[in-house]
C-alpha cells in the first residue's frame, strides 16, 4: 500500500479547495431535501449518497492501490468512525425533510465547538476558561437558533442536533486516525460499510425516479459526495487546518442561496443572529487555537 502523499505549502489552493468542498456540501444536502421532497424515500437517498460514493472510491483507488485498500490497521476505530458518519448523514437528511437547509447548517456551524467539548475526554486536550467561556457562548446561538422556548422549535430539530453529534465525534474519531490510515482506506471503509448496511433496507422501500432532475441527482448525489471529502483532504494537505477552519462558515452563504432559490425559503432573523454568534464564538476558538500553535 502506498504511503499517504506528503504535505504542500499552497495556502491560496487550498483555501479555494476547501471552498470548493464547502460549496458541495451545500450541493449535497439541497440535493437530499430535493429528493426527500419530491418523494423518495429517505433510505434511498441515504444509499445513494453512499453506493455512489464507494463507486467513485473504488474507480479512484483500486487501480492504484489494490484489494489493500480495504485492509485497515485499525479496523474497530475506522468501523467505529464509519458508523458515526452513517448516523450524522441519516440524521442530517431526515431533519432536512422538515426544516429549512439555512437551520441545518447553522446547527452544524457548533460542530468546532462540540469538537472542543469532546477533545478534552477523548483526546486528552487541554481548555482553558476563555474557550470554554466561548464554548458556552457558542451553544447560546444554537439556543438562538432553535428556539426551544418558542413556538418556532420543532421536534426535527433533535435530528439535527443528534447529527451535529455525531459529525462531531467523526472528526474527533479522524483526528485519532490521523497518520494511521491513508485516504484512500478510509474512503472505502466508510462507504462501504453504509452501503453494506443500508442495503437491505432500502431494497424494501426503492421508488424508481419519475423525473429526469430525480434521476440525475438519485445518481449524482454519491459522486458530490465523495468528491466533497476528498477536496477536505486534498484542502489540508496543501493548507493547514487553522487557516481552513473559517472557510466552514462560508455555507451559510451557499445555504442561504440554495434556500432561496431551490425552495424558495429565505433564512429567518433569528437564523442570522444565531449564525453571527455562533460563527464569533467558533472564529474566537480558531484564533486561541492559531496562537497557541505560534506558541
Amino acid at each position: 500500500m502506498s504511503a499517504p502523499p506528503p504535505r504542500e505549502n499552497r495556502t491560496a489552493a487550498g483555501v479555494a479547495v476547501m471552498f470548493l468542498a464547502v460549496t458541495l456540501f451545500t450541493c449535497t444536502d439541497t440535493s437530499a431535501k430535493w429528493l426527500s421532497l419530491s418523494g423518495i424515500p429517505i433510505l434511498q437517498v441515504i444509499f445513494a449518497r453512499y453506493a455512489g460514493h464507494l463507486a467513485v472510491s473504488l474507480a479512484l483507488y483500486l487501480p492504484q492501490e489494490g484489494l489493500q485498500v480495504f485492509r485497515s490497521n485499525a479496523p474497530w476505530r475506522q468501523a467505529l468512525r464509519s458508523v458515526v458518519l452513517l448516523a450524522g448523514t441519516s440524521l442530517n437528511f431526515i431533519a432536512l425533510q422538515y426544516l429549512p437547509i439555512t437551520i441545518t447548517t447553522t446547527i452544524f456551524f457548533a460542530a468546532p465547538i462540540v469538537i472542543t467539548l469532546l477533545a478534552i475526554p477523548i483526546l486528552g486536550e487541554k481548555v482553558g476558561l476563555r474557550r470554554i467561556a466561548a464554548v458556552c457562548t457558542g451553544f447560546l446561538g444554537v439556543l438562538v437558533v432553535i428556539q426551544p422556548w418558542g413556538t418556532v422549535f420543532q421536534p426535527a430539530m433533535w435530528y439535527s442536533l443528534g447529527a451535529l453529534l455525531c459529525a462531531s465525534s467523526y472528526f474527533i474519531m479522524t483526528r485519532m486516525l490521523a497518520g494511521v490510515e491513508t485516504n484512500a482506506v478510509q474512503q472505502i471503509w466508510s462507504s462501504t460499510l453504509a452501503t453494506i448496511v443500508v442495503l437491505p433496507f432500502v431494497v424494501q422501500v426503492w421508488i424508481w425516479p419519475d423525473s429526469v432532475a430525480g434521476w440525475f441527482l438519485i445518481c449524482a448525489i454519491g459522486a458530490v459526495g465523495a468528491f466533497s471529502h476528498i477536496a477536505v483532504t486534498i484542502a489540508h494537505r496543501w493548507a493547514d487546518a487553522s487557516i481552513l477552519a473559517p472557510m466552514i462558515y462560508s455555507q451559510i452563504f451557499t445555504s442561504s442561496l440554495a434556500g432561496i432559490l431551490v425552495f424558495s425559503t429565505w433564512p429567518s432573523v433569528w437564523t442570522l443572529a444565531g449564525g453571527g454568534i455562533i460563527i464569533a464564538s467558533g472564529l474566537y476558538i480558531w484564533q486561541r487555537e492559531r496562537a497557541r500553535a505560534r506558541v
